[in-house]
Parts: structure tokens; C-alpha cells; sequence
């Protein structure tokens, strides 16, 4: 049996992980914070040296964008400093690494999309301290795989798609930012590459490492997701609204976000023959698993 370590367990992608078919002879364990908590090193140490992992593949992260502005000591040690611990933990076992990152580690300048290689240029603490978890995976634990996406949705905890969907039950209109572009990715399109790349690493020690983008393919903007999301709850006799497009400056938030959150994927089909769906019909199942 190989077993295969996650961390963040009860977030998105972990609960998508939890999801997953999986091969026969892998098994996936999730430990619960309070055995296992990234901000907690001794337990990480503790935790990796316990079994023989085949991989240890790490979701965990301080998400709350805007809090991290003022909970910046909070935000390093989970997004930053924990994964640093980590990596030297699975690097001192021989254990490959697989690290989820972000978009906001990029400024959102370009007017393209971004590839692996582009500067870096986080405009936030949240972006700050995802940059710094990918410098200390990155040159503590040889065998790594950093996946940046964006813009993550499922069935599973809070996100956008259920914010619209619960907002579209109580009201008839909602303004959406439509000058900021991205990718919208279902958590659990990103566990199956996430879970691919992990067994790749624990069976090919001249598997590919380094970074890779990982998101659902196309790009939209959040007010066209959200008209995307009606849509498809519509056509299932479920709530929706009507979305209204505004400006980024008439939607004020503590932290920026970036105006162009589009990742290039070429590297991870290339490495791994990895190549998420569209993010259409990632939407449409999404909605289908809720109204089910």
C-alpha cells in the first residue's frame, strides 16, 4: 500500500481529494489539525516521520485574502514559514513534495497569461506570503511540485460560486466586478492533478519538478462566471439573479486583487500530460453535485 500524506484536509481541495477514485494500492490520509497543524512544526516533523510516505501533497494555506492585511504574522506562518518546515521535513526522508500556490503571487499587470517563469510581483500580504512558501519549498526539498491556480470553486466549504447561488435565494440583482480576468477552477479537477503528479513523483525519481500552473481551461470574468453560474441553476430550477457589471473601484477591499489572474497551462500538459476541462462545464457539474 502506498500511502500518500495530505495536508488541509478539511479545506476545498482536500474534502475533493477525500473525493477521489483511487488507485488500487494508494491510500490517502488526511490527519486532523490537531495531529497534524502546519503552524505547529513539531507536529509536522512528528507527522512526516511517522510512515513511509509515497508523497505528501499539502493543501493547507491562510486564505482569507483581506484579513491577511491585518493578520500578517498569521498569515507567514501558515502560508510561509509552515511549508518551510515541511519541505525540509519530507526533503531529510527522500519524500516528494507536491504544494498548491497562487495566482496572487503575480501582480496582474501582463496583459496575457501568466506562464511559471514570469516575475513574480505579490500587491498583498496573502500573495506575499504564498511567494514566500514557494521559495521554501522550492529550495529546501529538491523533489517538488509547486501547482499555482486561481479562483477555486466547489460543492465544498465557502467560496464564490456557493456565495452567488446563496446571494441569488435572497435577492434579484448582484453587482460582480467585471474588470478582473481569470480562470475558474473546480477543486476537484485540481485534486485529480494534484493526485497525479503526486503518484508520478512517488514513482519516477526522473519525474519532472518544479513549478506548474494548474487551472480549468478558458477565462472569464467574475461577473461573466457568475452569469455562467445562474445559468446553470436556472436550467436545474435553482435560484438565480441578475448580474450586474461593476468596476473594481466601485467593489473597495482592503486587500487588491489582480486584475489578470490567467495562468498558462502549457507546462503541465507538456510535463505531465495533465489538462484540466473546461471551466464551463467544471461549472456546470459543480452546480449539478449542489442541486443533487
Amino acid at each position: 500500500m502506498r500511502e500518500i500524506l495530505v495536508l488541509g484536509g478539511s479545506g476545498q481541495v482536500g474534502t475533493a481529494l477525500a473525493r477521489l477514485p483511487l488507485p488500487e494500492g494508494v491510500a490517502l490520509v488526511a490527519p486532523p489539525r490537531s495531529t497534524c497543524d502546519l503552524v505547529d512544526p513539531a507536529s509536522v516533523v512528528a507527522t512526516v516521520a511517522a510512515r513511509p510516505w509515497a508523497a505528501v501533497i499539502n493543501t493547507a494555506a491562510y486564505t482569507a485574502v483581506d484579513r491577511a492585511e491585518t493578520e500578517i504574522a498569521a498569515a507567514w506562518t501558515l502560508n510561509a514559514l509552515g511549508p518551510a518546515v515541511l519541505a525540509e521535513a519530507t526533503a531529510r526522508a527522500g519524500i516528494p513534495l507536491v504544494h498548491v500556490s497562487t495566482d496572487y503571487v503575480f501582480s496582474g499587470a501582463l496583459d496575457r497569461p501568466y506562464r511559471e517563469d514570469d516575475p513574480i510581483g505579490p500587491v498583498g500580504v496573502y500573495g506575499g506570503s504564498k511567494e514566500g512558501g514557494e521559495q521554501a519549498v522550492r529550495t529546501a526539498n529538491p523533489r517538488h511540485a509547486i501547482l499555482r491556480t486561481a479562483w477555486v470553486v466547489s460543492p465544498h466549504r465557502a467560496n464564490f460560486l456557493k456565495t452567488m447561488l446563496r446571494l441569488a435565494a435572497e435577492r434579484d440583482e448582484l453587482r460582480v466586478v467585471a474588470d478582473q480576468r481569470g480562470c475558474p477552477t473546480s477543486a476537484g479537477d485540481l485534486a485529480e492533478a494534484l493526485l497525479a503528479v503526486a503518484l508520478r513523483l512517488a514513482d519516477d525519481p526522473a519525474a519532472p519538478t518544479g513549478t506548474f500552473h494548474a487551472v480549468n481551461a478558458g477565462e472569464t470574468t467574475w461577473a461573466d462566471f457568475a452569469s455562467a453560474i445562474m445559468a446553470a441553476s436556472a436550467a436545474r430550477g435553482g435560484p438565480s439573479a441578475r448580474i450586474v457589471p461593476i468596476t473594481t473601484a466601485d467593489y473597495p477591499t482592503p486587500a487588491r486583487r489582480p486584475a489578470n489572474s490567467r495562468l498558462a497551462t502549457d507546462r503541465l500538459a507538456e510535463a505531465f500530460d495533465i489538462r484540466l476541462r473546461p471551466w464551463q462545464e467544471a461549472t456546470e457539474a459543480i452546480v449539478a453535485d449542489l442541486s443533487g
